[in-house]
């Protein structure tokens, strides 16, 4: 019965997670280009970009693989 509730759980993919982390990151930092850009100053908006992507892309790994082993 042990064996059967193992098995059913998934181990986390570092593949997986490498590509949700460079999504995520890749997503801020193209949405602060844009913005930049609207504004006037796409370094500036490439920057702000980055920032905040880098954190929300590591909470995006965290959430999705927080009950994995």
């Amino acid at each position: 019965m042990h064996s059967a509730v193992a098995a059913a759980r998934t181990s986390p993919d570092p593949l997986s997670a490498g590509a949700l982390l460079a999504g995520v990151l890749f997503a801020c930092v193209g949405l602060g280009a844009l913005l930049g850009l609207a504004v006037g100053s796409v370094g500036i908006g490439l920057l702000i970009g980055a920032v905040v992507g880098v954190p929300a892309s590591v909470f995006a790994v965290y959430s999705r693989y927080r009950g994995a082993d």
